[in-house]
């Protein structure tokens, strides 16, 4: 039986209506429509392969449909239960778990030969991972990852521990116009988001869940990882008191930060304003040895569990070719992405690209984003305890108490 992830069956009944638009709309048997996440260039990108593609499918129709990841995943699984929805849909692997459990996209290590499937790499991370013992996503790009990204105009010898972090800090943030204010600071990034601080409790020798998918939040790496980032904002004051993504973003891209942690989604709205940048690891934990560990992911393709028959055979034969060396390489010559393929891995256009390189070197010390359900429920008991170390509300040991019982909760509630 299908479990239901959404909160209630009003709020499924709620998203009804447009279901319904998208099914009438989309259920046509010569269209091939992916829904994906992508950012402008990207999807820029994609629209000429998916017309390159057409000319070998005459009567045929390829197109693409851009969502924010939380609204392409709803929108696909309630599309797709109802019958519908697109033939592909691309996003990062944590979508896996929720698709799966819902039956709304299919296994696909049927429908590819071996060749193809051994082509993938597996190291620095394994790009085509299975879960429940079945293949559901072909990767085209891996990583997804935080960095540490630099101005090399301000910041020329990035920080390698948390020491030197403090130390160069106290240097680059600045109060120039005398108010006792800083006006410059030496890092910014989004750290009241739950995803932006899980490098840190991972330094600590700590985790968020078990490998049991239990959540592990009221732990001492979890306490001292959250009390690292309220020091480094109230006591250090190298960081802003109050900073979510677009302040950080803003800071950083007018010279207000020197350092900023951030994905590679990022990367290119630096470089295109003037920025010359640089990105390394996340600076190491000095107590404990450890490097921070970013959750890192493969994204790719998965298909609609209603494809069948010739458009099902189209969908397979167009997955292979936007997961071609070549393709990948377009890609990664544009946007900086880290390719899938082997043989687009080993390229020289990743292997001498300073900004990739340094990427890989920070995924090497990277953990692989779970795809089971109860990261979701995990994410959502995290934010509120967590934000409220910064209210003042609670301190980091009331916090992480707080989430782990929210957790656990959620999960219950769920599974029952």
């Amino acid at each position: 039986m299908k479990r239901i992830l959404f909160k209630n069956i009003a709020f499924l009944l709620i998203l009804l209506p447009s279901v319904f638009l998208i099914t009438c709309v989309q259920d046509r048997s010569q269209d091939v429509l992916i829904w994906h996440s992508m950012r402008p260039l990207a999807t820029k990108i994609l629209q000429q392969k998916l017309e390159l593609f057409a000319q070998n499918y005459p009567g045929w129709k390829f197109s693409q449909l851009f969502y924010e990841p939380e609204t392409a995943r709803t929108n696909f699984i309630i599309s797709a239960m109802g019958g519908s929805g697109p033939a592909l849909f691309w996003g990062a692997s944590d979508n896996i778990g929720p698709l799966v459990e819902l039956e709304v996209i299919q296994p696909l290590e049927n429908l590819f030969d071996n060749a193809f499937l051994d082509s993938f790499i597996t190291e620095p991370i394994h790009a085509n991972n299975l879960f429940q013992g079945h293949l559901y996503q072909i990767a085209d790009q891996v990583g997804n990852h935080l960095c540490l990204v630099y101005n090399k105009a301000l910041a020329k010898n990035p920080p390698r521990s948390l020491n030197e972090l403090r130390s160069i800090g106290k240097t680059l943030t600045k109060d120039l116009n005398g108010d006792g204010k800083p006006d410059r600071y030496a890092l910014a990034w989004n750290y009241t988001e739950p995803f932006f601080a899980v490098p840190f409790i991972k330094g600590y020798g700590g985790n968020i869940l078990d490998e049991n998918n239990r959540p592990t939040l009221n732990s001492e790496a979890t306490i001292k990882a959250a009390q690292l980032i309220y020091d480094l904002a109230n006591k250090d004051r190298i960081i802003p008191i109050e900073c979510d993504y677009e302040i950080s973003n803003a800071l950083f891209l007018d010279g207000s930060a020197a350092m900023i942690i951030n994905g590679p989604w990022s990367w290119g709205t630096y470089i295109e304003n003037g920025i010359d940048i640089g990105i390394t690891r996340i600076p190491m934990i000095d107590e404990t040895g450890i490097w921070p560990a970013p959750m890192v992911s493969p994204l790719g393709y998965s298909l609609n569990v209603n494809l069948k028959d010739e458009k099902l055979k189209i969908a397979v034969e167009l997955l292979k070719y936007l997961t071609s060396p070549e393709v990948e390489l377009e890609f990664t010559n544009a946007l900086g992405t880290i390719p899938s393929r082997r043989e687009a891995f080993r390229h020289p256009m990743v292997t001498n690209n300073e900004l990739i390189s340094s990427s890989i070197y920070q995924l090497e010390v990277g953990t692989l984003m779970p795809v089971v359900t109860e990261l979701r429920w995990i994410w959502d008991a995290m934010r509120p305890g967590y934000q409220s170390i910064f209210t003042g509300r609670l301190t980091p040991v009331q916090a992480a108490k707080e989430m782990q019982a929210l957790a656990e909760k959620l999960i219950k509630e769920n599974r029952e």
